[in-house]
């Protein structure tokens, strides 16, 4: 079920009436809704994973309570493996196989061997990425002892199946999200404003910025050969804003919803196109993964403890091991090396840590000296981002051999003065926003009950008009 169709229109109401009116605030009741909700909804794309959802919630629970009553370490330590080997034994056979089976075949063929077999066809569950690695973080930190281990199977399965963050994020932990199945919840109504607000903003992200940007962007990836550099500068420019704009926008909405039933989602972005360095930016783009590499791969691994060459070690592993995660192709691992080759220079002179205050706090413009590195970052994020939409690693040098030729000179085509001017309307409302954990919740210091109605009539009138509403457009992440 997508957060831009009819049907969620529909479901997300029922649910909500449901939720707070006839479980007279019962919290069992409440949690229970809330896995027959978030099963219909995941249900609704493929009644047939909801297996894998339902096995991976019992075989961790099972884990957690088996975990509570050992304390011998070699079997604590089978527990945590078990866990860790069926989990990412699902994500590596729906998600990795027939990479690796191509990988191997070509490995063979290169060695002067030859093999045959033949790949499977293989439906990739929505959100098995996310899923995945938030049940592992329960496992993890119950073998930690960072988290007790929860005897109640109806909240466990609620926390791994919400539905607002099920199937893109954010990935959230255990140890902020399952605890909030154990209190009782009443409805606060700026609360539910406030989620309401960043619904739409959220909205706008997907249906007016996200898909205006995809239909270009599609346009000239899947037909690059045709187009200058200048046209292809345009198509690294639209995917960069479709990118952000459709998977802040499905995190947006997620944490909005989330609201709507008085649960609090960590926060996935935070303006990241306004970053000063590489670093930053990774410190403001989907937060919630980031997070997850620092404290179950990096930190285990060393972390920053250790020499230079540790440090350098371990940071290429987490963006390789990044860039992986988000599908089986090498054009993702390469993306994570060139990131972690931008991130070397920060990391080698010290500097990866100078910039963790939102740019120009309190002011309208940033300086100079902050516009041009900001300017410098997003140039090379873009640039990083042919990596990513590209079909093949061949494909992406050839638009940036592209890219870098005296075509570059040549007048764009699909300037779209529309796609233009909606883009300025978002980054300036993002801007004066950037501040908030969304720009809409500046308008809590708004006084005036006009102006604020006003921007949101205005901000729907937009959708409305110049919106593509087109539900064939799935958010992007849904792929990983």
């Amino acid at each position: 079920m997508l957060f831009n169709s009819i049907d969620f229109a529909i479901f997300l109401p029922v649910v909500f009436i449901l939720y707070w009116f006839f479980t007279n605030h019962n919290l069992k009741l409440q949690n229970l809704l809330i896995v027959v909700a978030s099963y219909l909804f995941y249900g609704w794309w493929d009644w047939r994973f909801l297996s894998l959802i339902l096995f991976s919630t019992l075989v961790d629970y099972t884990i957690g309570v088996l975990l509570s009553k050992e304390e011998n370490v070699t079997k604590r330590k089978i527990f945590l493996w078990t866990s860790i080997i069926v989990n990412l034994g699902f994500l590596g056979f729906f998600k990795y196989y027939n990479f690796f089976l191509d990988n191997f075949k070509t490995a063979f063929t290169f060695f002067g061997g030859e093999i045959s077999s033949g790949s499977l066809h293989i439906i990739l569950p929505v959100g098995i990425s996310f899923y995945t690695f938030q049940t592992l973080s329960y496992t993890i930190d119950v073998y930690n002892k960072k988290l007790e281990p929860t005897n109640d199977f109806i909240a466990f399965t609620a926390f791994v199946s919400f539905f607002p963050q099920l199937v893109a994020g954010p990935i959230e932990r255990a140890s902020n999200l399952l605890p909030q199945f154990y209190i009782k919840r009443k409805f606060e109504y700026s609360r539910a404003v406030d989620g309401l607000r960043q619904i739409l903003w959220g909205l706008f992200k997907k249906i007016v910025i996200a898909d205006n940007c995809a239909e270009l962007a599609n346009q000239i990836f899947n037909n690059s050969g045709e187009y200058s550099g200048s046209t292809l500068v345009l198509g690294a420019l639209f995917f960069t804003f479709q990118i952000y704009g459709d998977f802040s926008g499905y995190s947006d909405i997620a944490i909005g919803t989330s609201r709507l039933f008085g649960f609090d989602l960590m926060r996935n972005f935070a303006f990241p196109y306004f970053s000063r360095d590489i670093a930053e930016f990774w410190r403001r783009w989907h937060i919630s993964l980031s997070t997850w590499f620092r404290d179950y791969l990096y930190i285990p691994l060393g972390g920053s403890q250790g020499g230079m060459w540790m440090k350098i070690r371990n940071t290429f592993i987490i963006f390789i091991v990044s860039g992986f995660w988000h599908g089986a192709n090498w054009t993702f691992v390469i993306w994570g090396l060139l990131n972690a080759i931008y991130f070397l220079p920060l990391l080698i002179t010290n500097n990866n840590r100078n910039n963790l205050h939102i740019v120009a706090e309190g002011k309208f413009l940033p300086s100079f000296k902050d516009f041009i590195k900001i300017s410098v970052t997003f140039s090379l994020t873009v640039l990083a981002w042919v990596f990513f939409r590209a079909e093949n690693v061949t494909h992406a040098f050839s638009i940036l051999a592209e890219i870098f030729s005296p075509s570059i000179v040549e007048s764009p085509k699909f300037f779209d003065l529309k796609i233009f001017a909606l883009l300025i309307f978002f980054l300036l409302i993002e801007w004066v926003g950037k501040s908030y954990h969304h720009p809409l919740h500046i308008l809590d210091s708004v006084k005036s009950r006009l102006l604020k109605h006003t921007l949101y009539l205005l901000i729907l009138f937009v959708i409305y008009f110049y919106g593509k509403n087109d539900v064939t457009l799935d958010f992007i992440y849904f792929q990983f």
